[in-house]
């Protein structure tokens, strides 16, 4: 199969209401359409979210890596590329590309996904389903690059408790938990405004636990290495939910 019929694009206006008070588009509503354009790249290949809840799967974004050397402005027009670089037995990675009509970056991402079982909630063997059928659209590095790196690791050390929410209707996503975007809002929204006035940022996120609405999430944070800042998302329970690296790049 040709490299090209493995690689979809979509296109995205930066609208109005898209962007923050910088005219640079929130990175959420950026996440939201890398999501978007994951979702309509599966369906179109027949195992999209759509063919696998009558099957009683779907997929579970694990991590996510995005780093934006600059952010589109308001009424820029961007075009999302999206593909499968590899497969493994319980996981696959899917990096995106955020382009220019001329075709030049504004940064890329990388992600890793789970399938799986909505009533056991445990994951799924992606090379038996479908007999492998995911295996046919898989991207090499060597045919198409995502020159950011993976996805990092997290040590904490003492992190420090700095904020906690209630979370209500509008967190919650198709899936029953609190939506994966949102909590990459609200770790953002812990920061001063004039950090945003950077042109671009890498923010990494593990996710480890669901969570649901009405749950309370405390937000403990330590200063990482390099400029860094690390996030840590923890229920009452004490479970973590997810983990995060926030940088904003100059």
């Amino acid at each position: 199969m040709n490299v090209s019929n493995k690689i979809d694009s979509y296109d995205v206006t930066v609208e109005p209401f898209h962007v923050d008070f910088t005219g640079r588009m929130f990175l959420g509503i950026l996440g939201n359409h890398m999501l978007n354009a994951a979702g309509r790249h599966s369906q179109r290949r027949g195992w999209g979210i759509g063919t696998l809840n009558e099957e009683n799967h779907t997929w579970v974004l694990s991590r996510l890596s995005i780093e934006m050397w600059q952010m589109p402005r308001q009424n820029e027009a961007v075009q999302i590329q999206t593909w499968v670089e590899s497969v493994i037995r319980l996981f696959t990675n899917r990096n995106f590309a955020v382009l220019r009509p001329d075709g030049t970056p504004y940064g890329y991402a990388r992600s890793t996904w789970a399938m799986i079982d909505t009533q056991t909630r445990k994951p799924c063997d992606l090379l038996s389903y479908a007999g492998g059928d995911i295996l046919r659209y898989v991207v090499s590095p060597e045919e198409k690059a995502c020159p950011i790196e993976g996805h990092g690791r997290f040590r904490f050390r003492d992190p420090q408790l700095v904020r906690t929410i209630e979370t209500h209707y509008s967190d919650v996503d198709i899936n029953g938990h609190i939506n994966s975007i949102k909590y990459i809002e609200h770790i953002l929204d812990l920061f001063q405004p004039e950090c945003f006035r950077q042109p671009g940022i890498r923010f990494e996120v593990a996710y480890k636990t669901e969570a649901y609405m009405g749950d309370r999430l405390s937000f403990y944070s330590q200063p990482g290495e390099g400029g860094e800042t690390d996030f840590e998302i923890r229920k009452d329970s004490g479970d973590v939910v997810c983990q995060a690296k926030v940088k904003f790049l100059s």
